[in-house]
């Protein structure tokens, strides 16, 4: 997995796959209607995405009704095999072809994109200015890339701010996405020469949730992933602790443990000149 950083590399390695791809959440409606209606091309779509992990924006889309009919092929790459692995596991659409791949070297031929996706992912991207000239050389004219995350949303409850600050101690200066350092891509030379100023959208929401998913969740980050066993079972036991005060928990449904897990989607545009 060459140009792959290390701490995913590891983090997102065998082993830690099944937890990712059951721990992790999928992606609204709303924001996969968003994108939907910024493809300028008519449908059926050539479809690129790149970090596509286990595939759970794969399946998101392909169940989605604006999109289940509207996608032509779908090549998805992803550098970590054990990750390929589980996609080609839980993603079963003949339209869809998994391969190993990074942001700046795909296989994909020249002009053959409508659409690029990268979920959860290109905060990992080691450089941006590389990564926009192939993103310009798959996509068609009037070609888009659209970028996508989600994020617990701290400022909605105390016990998720605690959960981020207890979390986020073990970053280790990784690249993460609430760091904002991916948006150095729209400033590179490639960027500016190939793709329009991007635009943005943000949606605020209220997940279900409950003590296992909410430790499940942060054991699933790269950076938790690595940690010994010792430490990783004092994160468990730390978020478990948060989660037991209670500070600014809601309840959905107290008898069975469920409550509100805040958290927001953001979408980045990037539209070919």
């Amino acid at each position: 997995m060459a140009h792959v950083h290390a701490t995913a590399q590891k983090g997102f390695g065998a082993g830690t796959n099944d937890l990712y791809d059951r721990a992790r959440p999928s992606y609204q409606p709303q924001a996969l209607s968003f994108i939907r209606n910024a493809v300028k091309a008519a449908p059926p779509f050539n479809v690129v995405e790149i970090g596509a992990g286990t595939g759970i924006f794969t399946r998101a889309l392909l169940s989605h009704s604006e999109w289940s009919d509207a996608v032509k092929q779908l090549q998805a790459f992803e550098p970590s095999e054990g990750m390929r692995t589980v996609f080609s596991n839980t993603v079963n659409d003949d339209r869809v072809k998994v391969a190993e791949g990074t942001f700046a070297h795909t296989t994909v031929e020249s002009g053959w994109a409508d659409l690029i996706i990268i979920a959860q992912a290109f905060h990992w991207c080691p450089d941006y200015n590389l990564a926009s000239a192939e993103f310009s050389r798959i996509l068609k004219p009037n070609g888009l890339v659209a970028f996508i995350w989600n994020l617990e949303d701290r400022e909605a409850a105390d016990w998720i701010a605690q959960l981020r600050d207890r979390i986020e101690r073990h970053e280790g200066g990784t690249p993460q996405f609430r760091l904002g350092l991916w948006r150095q891509t729209f400033d590179t030379p490639n960027y500016k020469q190939y793709f329009e100023p991007p635009k943005e959208q943000i949606w605020e929401y209220q997940l279900e949730g409950n003590k296992s998913i909410v430790v499940d969740r942060a054991c699933s980050k790269s950076y938790i992933a690595i940690l010994p066993e010792d430490e990783r079972e004092q994160v468990k036991q730390d978020v478990a602790a948060i989660i037991d005060r209670s500070d600014g928990r809601k309840w959905i449904d107290e008898s069975k443990g469920l409550f509100e897990y805040p958290y927001k989607t953001y979408v980045v545009i990037a539209q070919k000149k």
